[in-house]
């Protein structure tokens, strides 16, 4: 007698991931060099896009510089408005921002980039929330949100580069449920060249995070705009 334990569903394909094509993307922070390249690249590939800003006035001005349907508002209208939030806004405005739009994203699904990084006469190092990471502060200041981690290790120069087709980079993922990992792998996906990579769950994003301060000890020396490929996956 075939009982259900008998009966094996067979495992999901890592690589098959959901159509998140008809998803708006808020880009909080979305005026900086960090969230403007993000939304230029989303857009640019088809996605509708709306960046937020402490000012929507400033924010409008830089969606129509981007042009490309991009749509520009105060933070809070860009997350109501929104179906993914990328939180790319500076460390040191982090949780204040964050705190302040609790409601707005309320049941979104939110993808911290943040990187909580110091600079001294010997160059850029890393620090380590009292959280552990930019992504567990942001999981605990945003209880009601599906919090996630990812596009870290991007170029701000290559990603709002024009002349640039692809961007050959795999971009880290990390989250607690597996249908918001494969989410955000999808987003990363539509950018050409890049490849979202499940790599944990957000205790470990600390290490993530941390790792830019190597990238920008790697561009400086070789003046070069480094990523990361990862391999045999």
């Amino acid at each position: 007698m075939t009982t259900p334990e008998d009966v094996k569903t067979p495992a999901k394909d890592p690589r098959e991931l959901p159509d998140v094509s008809g998803l708006v993307v808020g880009v909080l922070g979305g005026t900086g060099d960090q969230g403007r390249g993000l939304a230029y690249r989303l857009a640019r590939s088809g996605q509708k896009v709306v960046i937020g800003s402490r000012n929507a006035e400033r924010a409008q001005t830089a969606a129509a510089e981007l042009g490309l349907g991009v749509e520009g508002a105060d933070n809070a209208e860009c997350a109501r408005r929104s179906d993914i939030v990328i939180v790319a806004v500076p460390w040191d405005g982090h949780a204040k921002t964050l705190e302040s739009l609790r409601e707005e994203l309320a049941g979104k699904l939110v993808v911290d980039c943040v990187n909580p990084l110091g600079f001294d006469k010997q160059g850029a190092y890393a620090l380590k929330p009292d959280e552990g990471s930019a992504a567990q502060q942001a999981a605990a200041l945003l209880p009601d949100s599906r919090v996630t981690a990812a596009f870290h290790h991007l170029s701000a120069v290559l990603l709002q580069d024009p002349e640039i087709a692809e961007i050959d980079t795999d971009v880290m993922v990390l989250g607690e449920v597996r249908a918001d990992t494969d989410i955000v792998q999808a987003l990363a996906a539509r950018i050409p060249g890049m490849r979202g990579v499940f790599a944990g769950r957000l205790r470990n994003a600390h290490q993530v995070e941390s790792l830019v301060a190597n990238l920008i000890s790697v561009n400086r020396r070789y003046k070069a705009h480094a990523g990361l490929r990862l391999t045999d996956v």
